[in-house]
């Protein structure tokens, strides 16, 4: 892959499917990117297993070594700052940033959510819309704001809901979604065409025809 290459951190927490499918991408070659570090607060995450596999270095940042959340996140951001990452990327890290570590790095940071946002934010997405009996639920690739999955949106995939779905089946297939426009937010900010004014995220070169790409149709 030729041009300069997007450098991302990712931060996980657990098994990674999402942080697999960024790789997969960035190794098939459609996205102009490199994962520098993978970092988690997790030392048992399966997730640093597969950055490990792809050679792709791995780090384990335990909280509890440090005194409090801002010294933990120093470090993590210091990390991420000596290997020149551009883009953060969160891939199930289930610690809520603090407002320090949102603005040292404003506008970099993004995240996948399970619920089509501003719908069901905070944990168990997928549980919210059974227990609330939506019809169409979904998945949402959002900028990291100081409030709980709030930042502005860059893309969505809706999936519909069934009358016998519960939490497992719903998330099972949310998560095909995810994995499909995680990787294409990234493509998006690593190709230059994603930009922020107030809450609107505007994608450069969009068409009308173009839509279905960029929002995904319905997945069964």
């Amino acid at each position: 892959m030729g041009g300069k290459l997007l450098k991302l951190g990712v931060l996980i927490s657990g098994r990674g499917s999402n942080l697999q499918s960024i790789i997969d991408h960035i190794e098939a070659g459609k996205i102009p990117a490199k994962i520098e570090v993978v970092i988690s607060d997790k030392k048992d995450a399966y997730g640093l297993e597969r950055a490990k596999k792809h050679r792709i270095e791995a780090l384990f940042i335990d909280p509890k070594a440090y005194p409090s959340r801002e010294e933990f996140e120093k470090a993590v951001g210091d990390e991420l700052e000596k290997r020149g990452v551009e883009l953060i990327c969160l891939a199930g890290f289930m610690r809520i940033l603090s407002p320090y570590f949102v603005n040292r790095f404003k506008n970099r940071i993004i995240n996948i959510h399970p619920a089509l946002l501003p719908s069901f934010p905070g944990l168990h997405g997928q549980k919210q819309a059974v227990d609330h009996a939506v019809k169409i639920a979904g998945c949402t690739v959002h900028f990291v704001d100081e409030g709980v999955d709030s930042g502005p949106i860059i893309i969505q995939a809706a999936v519909p809901v069934f009358d016998d779905d519960d939490e497992d089946t719903l998330a099972t297939r949310i998560l095909k979604c995810e994995h499909k426009i995680y990787p294409m937010a990234i493509k998006l900010i690593a190709e230059g065409r994603v930009s922020i004014k107030g809450r609107k995220v505007t994608i450069k070169g969009t068409k009308k025809k173009e839509w279905e790409v960029f929002n995904p149709p319905l997945e069964l």
